[in-house]
């Protein structure tokens, strides 16, 4: 699976097109062995029927299953960002209503913050930038976190409990985010869906090739088909891989947010 996730990384495109030239060589195979029990004459043509059949609806059922399985992964990450710049934001809210010198610290480190959580987000393949990423979110929490436990020491009160919630929430949603994006497809789950790819394809083409009827342009289309279904799924499950990314705009809301700072308007 390395192989074929290295070449993923490199262009998607690249995997959909060996994933294709895989299926046409399975379905070669698979007409050149029809052709000879059909000359054999040893194969009844009912039988392979059925047992085509069955395997192009395990393989659907397959597709479904892993489809399903990425876009669930691909909704997490998305849900994750926003629930986590939300987070973020209601943080910043009540550290600037709570306005002491060691609350305005906190906002202002909250807002670097949050520039630092999107770039982990949007930041791509690079393992070296991610890891530095994830200690600098490290290396803020433990100093925002300091200034909450001061200020909840120094003003033991409902406000400074709730600015602790606040910020305690923030932390657990960037937990919960990272976790996210760290999930991928499980190896297995992947090798059965190439599995059944190719056996599918195979099996075809040896039905064909015992009826001695060629189809290539719908067999063409139908590899095509599967093809594109399978690299969408991949995509989708893949967090730093191909065009269904997970955006940073909830996070660049929340940035824009905070250049309004907090008026307080007069006493009417």
């Amino acid at each position: 699976m390395a192989f074929l996730a290295g070449i993923a990384e490199q262009s998607i495109v690249a995997f959909g097109a060996l994933l294709l030239v895989a299926q046409l060589v399975a379905h070669r195979i698979g007409v050149f062995m029809g052709r000879r029990e059909k000359a054999r004459a040893t194969t009844q043509m009912e039988g392979v029927g059925v047992v085509v059949g069955g395997m192009l609806a395990l393989m659907a059922f397959v597709l479904a299953l892993t489809l399903s399985f990425a876009n669930t992964r691909f909704s997490e990450r998305r849900t994750g960002t926003l629930a986590e710049a939300n987070a973020i934001g209601t943080a910043w809210l009540r550290a600037k209503a709570v306005g002491t010198p060691r609350a305005e610290a906190i906002a202002t480190l909250l807002e670097q913050y949050t520039k630092v959580r999107a770039d982990f987000v949007t930041a791509g393949l690079d393992t070296a930038r991610i890891n530095a990423l994830n200690q600098k979110t490290s290396a803020l929490q433990s100093t925002i976190w300091g200034h909450v436990a001061a200020i909840v020491r120094e003003q033991p009160n409902p406000v400074s409990a709730s600015l602790m919630a606040a910020i305690n929430d923030t932390f657990d949603m960037s937990t919960a985010e990272r976790l996210a994006m760290e999930t991928r497809l499980p190896p297995q789950l992947f090798w059965l869906l190439i599995l059944m790819t190719l056996l599918s394809t195979a099996s075809v083409g040896y039905q064909l090739g015992l009826r001695g009827r060629s189809k290539p342009l719908l067999v063409v289309l139908l590899m095509f088909m599967w093809t594109v279904v399978i690299v969408d799924i991949l995509d989708l499950a893949a967090p730093r891989l191909g065009n269904f990314r997970t955006s940073a705009a909830p996070y660049e809301w929340t940035i824009q947010g905070f250049s309004g700072g907090v008026v307080i308007p007069p006493a009417p």
